[in-house]
């Protein structure tokens, strides 16, 4: 269990360092914006791109785990979402913010460098694969769910055309379309553009996390502790469990790639689920559900490694 928590430790020791850097008046909440948007469009799209560029093409595509966790995420929007919509009677957009939240994990900002040291290089070729599924699957359907109960007359269909549109102004896509091309037509950048390229990408990891703790400042649970503990729930138990049933029943693929698929699901919701939540006014139950749902995190995905270490053919890297 010591060298699970070796790996679990440093990453919310970090997290814990941004929180406190932001609590005590070192940065501000709006140079945490400035530095998050430095991760999201330059440190991690150059990361993605040197994940997928640098590797032969039959090693970076996988079908069949797109559609495993495509369909395990979408099983679990499903689940949150009728909760929510039918059991506790809530309106359409709060559903479906809740769907997106249990079933889109922080992928980048906490997700990679735990996989990192787990999966090393290989890390960020799941959390590619994984990307798209979130990007091009589940985001759309939540936000347009949820702008579709804020806005009925507008239709599902401009609601979808105008997420799918939003995305194409993400550079993390457009890096991964990038290294899927130059992995296909086997190219490679010149060496000076390839050196630029990689001191961008090692930034990502650090400061992702310190951006990740820096968020947390000022988020509050008083009031909805009965409803994050849902969602925690939801996040970080069923969305893993049913990510990882639907990887063991396609199989054919590498263990690494079903390690990295489990462990991403079990990841707490990305980190600007209470901006999305901040459009239709949600954003205090969005931010409650990611600070208590990242907090418990430390605890389950310990417990998720210690337990992935013990299952033959799974056994983590850290497990020896």
């Amino acid at each position: 269990m010591l060298n699970i928590l070796s790996i679990t430790a440093p990453i919310y020791l970090s997290i814990g360092t941004g929180y406190a850097a932001t609590r005590s008046g070192f940065f501000s909440k709006l140079d945490m914006q400035v530095f998050g948007r430095f991760v999201l469009n330059f440190a991690l799209p150059a990361m993605l791109f040197n994940a997928l560029s640098l590797r032969d093409f039959q090693d970076v595509l996988h079908p069949s785990y797109l559609l495993a966790y495509a369909l395990g995420s979408v099983m679990t929007f499903a689940i949150g979402f009728a909760m929510w919509r039918y059991g506790r009677r809530e309106s359409l957009t709060l559903s479906a913010l809740a769907g997106m939240g249990v079933s889109c994990s922080n992928s980048g900002y906490v997700g990679y460098p735990i996989l990192l040291q787990i999966l090393g290089p290989e890390a960020g070729v799941g959390m590619a694969l994984t990307l798209l599924v979130e990007n091009l699957v589940i985001i759309p359907l939540g936000i347009s769910l949820a702008d579709s109960g804020a806005a009925q007359q507008a239709s599902w269909q401009r609601t979808v055309l105008a997420s799918f549109k939003r995305l194409l102004s993400i550079p993390m896509l457009w890096a991964i379309v990038g290294g899927f091309v130059f992995s296909m037509m086997g190219w490679h950048l010149p060496e000076v553009l390839f050196k630029t390229v990689n001191l961008f990408a090692l930034t990502c990891v650090g400061i992702a996390l310190f951006v990740n703790g820096g968020s947390l400042v000022g988020m509050r649970v008083v009031g909805q502790i009965q409803s994050v503990a849902w969602m925690a729930w939801f996040k970080l138990c069923l969305h893993p469990a049913l990510v990882g049933l639907m990887l063991w029943t396609f199989g054919g693929m590498d263990v690494s790639l079903q390690i990295a698929g489990v462990l991403l699901a079990s990841m707490p919701m990305m980190g600007i689920y209470p901006i999305l939540g901040q459009r239709h006014g949600q954003e205090g139950f969005c931010a409650a559900a990611l600070l208590v749902t990242t907090v418990a995190s430390f605890f389950s995905i310990s417990l998720l490694l210690w337990g992935l270490s013990q299952v033959p053919g799974w056994r983590v890297a850290a497990g020896g």
